[in-house]
């Protein structure tokens, strides 16, 4: 590969570095699944409340008048949930094909981004390093292991480019519809974009304006379809939440569900997860990923072509990089001013980042390396310093891998297996009432409904977010009652069948020290917190040696039924 012109592109080298670059995305694909296995008990974080609910595809009788279940069904994307109900059907649980996706969503999207700048730069060690830095890139940040919604829109979205790029009426059409069906938000940055290329970068020829107007109407014709229902179609779960609502309510600070408020700006604008305009990997993982050096030299390099000879085969369509960048940031600042209606702000800015610095930054490395391998040339040891230079390259683009836990997975491994399994041999309409966290687990793992839990607390739909802050406080207010009868009411009012409580839950120290309940409800919380100090005792500790029907590790499970009793 040390012989190779970087300026020649023959057939077998877009064969080599094409290949080369599918191998990364598999790599990467298979590295991540093999991290979860042999975990009988393994679910990535958030197909916990994206992908659980999918199960009634294989057993409707599962999880019947669910809140949660209801709510996250409710809110997918058509196409996201018609393609786990399709394999469904085949008999692939949504779990497993949960796990296997990745993979085949890297490699999807790792096609098309080689395509994407073969069409820029038809320089083909050009497109393996801006897939190699994608990839670097999209498993230093848990979205396409999630195989939920956002997971969908890289493959998706960057086959739009590609389309675009090939002037193909039918595929750019095609793939608006998909990102409508899977990731709505990337319909809004599509459609932008087509916009603008049609007035930026095309020439305004006579036997190419026609088609060029014909692909700007056939896109905006699709995305209109796409998101019609969404402007006229009333939620069951009421309006969205805006910005007014929203300051008022503890999920959305530091350490809340929905955190996007903070009192930094620099955080709030730049590197929120939610709020910022840039990806938070970038910063938050050390060191700074070398795809943001290298998309940021690229204007330079541009600015001096005339010391880049390669420049030469950069072609006009290297416009839809900053097309994508005006278009996204556009949305991010709409975002932020329609507060929650377009959903986070981030989602219109990160996603499009991390494919603009990465094909950006492949074309500066290539451009930088075909200078120094013309300087090279000139010298003695041209060998020798062909592979020095092979090595420096490596470790440049690959020590964020060597140093950083990639690739991330956020895999939550159960570890509990005898409660699980407890769980799941009982009748499917159980209802389990719990403050522990691993009550997050116990839809996943053993198929049945969780009454309320911090992990499905979103906030977005007063509909929803409303009756679930009620359950938690009631829950609060009845696990340390001193009163049996306000227990009683609360099991016959939520038809609980199982309480879980962890061993020291009943007491001061514990309330006092678990964060996650302030979370649930401060103002009960801190209600709790006084009558434990004055010496009150929840009448619950009374009733766990008689109404306990499991004890595993530091949980106690408590028959409602037992408790009705008493």
């Amino acid at each position: 590969m040390l012989n190779l012109s970087l300026e020649k592109s023959s057939s077998r080298q877009v064969r080599l570095w094409f290949s080369l670059s599918l191998i990364v995305a598999i790599v990467c694909g298979i590295w991540a699944f093999f991290k979860g296995w042999g975990q009988e008990y393994i679910i990535q974080d958030d197909a916990r409340s994206h992908v659980v609910w999918m199960l009634r595809f294989l057993d409707p009788e599962l999880f019947p008048n669910d809140l949660i279940i209801d709510y996250f069904q409710s809110v997918a994307p058509p196409g996201y949930a018609k393609f786990y109900q399709f394999f469904a059907g085949l008999g692939v649980s949504p779990l497993l094909l949960n796990q296997i996706l990745p993979t085949i969503l890297g490699v999807i999207t790792t096609g098309f981004c080689f395509g994407v700048c073969w069409e820029i730069f038809p320089v083909p060690i050009a497109g393996f390093l801006s897939t190699l830095l994608l990839n670097q890139n999209l498993w230093l940040k848990d979205d396409l292991i999630t195989a939920t919604p956002r997971a969908f829109f890289y493959p998706i979205f960057l086959a739009f480019l590609y389309l675009l790029l090939r002037r193909s009426i039918i595929g750019v059409g095609i793939a608006i519809a998909l990102l409508g069906g899977f990731y709505p938000q990337g319909v809004l940055i599509a459609v932008g974009v087509l916009i603008l290329h049609t007035i930026w970068s095309e020439k305004i020829f006579e036997s190419r304006q026609k088609k060029s107007y014909l692909i700007l109407f056939t896109g905006l014709g699709v995305g209109a379809l796409i998101l019609l229902p969404y402007l006229i179609n009333s939620s069951q779960w009421g309006e969205v939440i805006n910005l007014t609502q929203a300051k008022t309510l503890p999920e959305f600070y530091p350490g809340g569900r929905a955190s996007f408020f903070t009192d930094k700006p620099l955080d709030f604008w730049l590197t929120g997860d939610r709020s910022g305009l840039l990806p938070q990997e970038w910063f938050r993982k050390s060191p700074i990923p070398p795809q943001v050096f290298a998309g940021i030299l690229l204007p330079i390099l541009l600015r001096y072509s005339s010391k880049f000879p390669l420049t030469q085969k950069i072609s006009r369509s290297i416009l839809i990089l900053p097309e994508l960048l005006f278009v996204s940031t556009g949305l991010f600042l709409l975002a932020h001013l329609l507060a929650f209606r377009l959903h986070h702000p981030s989602r219109y800015s990160q996603h499009s980042l991390r494919i603009i610095m990465a094909i950006a930054g492949g074309i500066a490395i290539t451009l930088l390396l075909d200078v120094i391998l013309r300087k090279i040339s000139e010298q003695q040891n041209k060998s020798f310093l062909k592979l020095g230079l092979v090595v420096l390259v490596f470790l440049g683009l690959c020590y964020p891998i060597l140093i950083s836990r990639f690739p991330i997975t956020n895999n939550v491994v159960g570890k509990i297996p005898l409660l699980y399994e407890f769980f799941a041999i009982q009748p499917k309409d159980t209802q389990i009432a719990s403050l522990a966290n691993e009550g997050n687990n116990i839809p996943a793992f053993s198929q049945r409904s969780i009454l309320v839990s911090s992990e499905y607390m979103l906030p977005y739909h007063q509909n929803y977010y409303t009756p679930m802050k009620q359950r938690a406080e009631g829950l609060i207010k009845a696990q340390y009652s001193s009163n049996l009868e306000d227990v009683k009411q609360f099991i016959q009012e939520y038809e609980v069948d199982f309480w879980m409580l962890e061993e020291d839950a009943l007491t001061l120290e514990f309330v006092q020290q678990q964060e996650s309940l302030k979370k649930l409800s401060p103002t009960v919380t801190t209600e709790v917190e006084k009558n434990l100090k004055t010496g009150q005792k929840p009448v619950l500790s009374n009733l766990t040696d008689r109404c306990t029907v499991l004890q595993v590790q530091e949980y106690i499970i408590l028959d409602a039924n037992c408790i009705l009793d008493f």
